[in-house]
């Protein structure tokens, strides 16, 4: 068993005790996971084309296969997969975790983090990928507490950098 997996065990059970059922949504969930990501980057300034855009949005990357939304009390978890260049897997990439404010340190979003990374697993994926901003330390201990490293290589590594721009 991994670090990563062993550090996992204590708070899987924990969320399991406290009662979070994280479930992975269905076509019937659109409206809720389109008012979840709207309200995420409405709290940070970040752009949002309005929840009933976003529901559009969802519906149509749902029924296609390009994402997998995890719904759990209070938060989400978006995955997107796809193959590797240099395994025989899929690389599964967390595109958004979202915890509304009155409910975090809760567990909510280790219960999300816990259960993404059981689906990549089931999807066939060898590795998960995220990207979060320097600030956002809850983000990073979470994540670091669950195995995610941001180190080539591993923690004496050089520190990797995620970059993204319009084009």
């Amino acid at each position: 068993m991994s670090a990563a997996e062993r550090a996992s065990l204590p708070a899987r059970s924990a969320a399991r005790r406290m009662g979070y059922e994280v479930r992975v949504a269905d076509a019937t969930d659109a409206e809720r996971i389109a008012q979840l990501l709207h309200d995420f980057n409405t709290e940070y300034g970040d752009p949002t084309p309005g929840p009933e855009k976003l529901a559009e949005r969802v519906r149509e990357l749902s029924a296609a296969g390009e994402i997998t939304v995890l719904l759990a009390a209070g938060g989400l978890a978006v995955l997107r997969f796809r193959p590797s260049l240099w395994k025989e897997a899929l690389d599964a990439y967390l595109e958004e975790l979202y915890v509304v404010p009155g409910r975090r340190g809760q567990g909510i979003g280790r219960a999300l983090m816990n259960r993404a990374i059981e689906v990549a697993r089931e999807r066939g994926a060898g590795d998960m990928h995220l990207g979060t901003s320097e600030d956002d330390v809850a983000a990073r201990k979470l994540y670091e507490s669950l195995g995610f490293d941001n180190h080539e290589q591993g923690p004496d590594g050089p520190v990797m950098y995620f970059y993204e721009r319009e084009v």
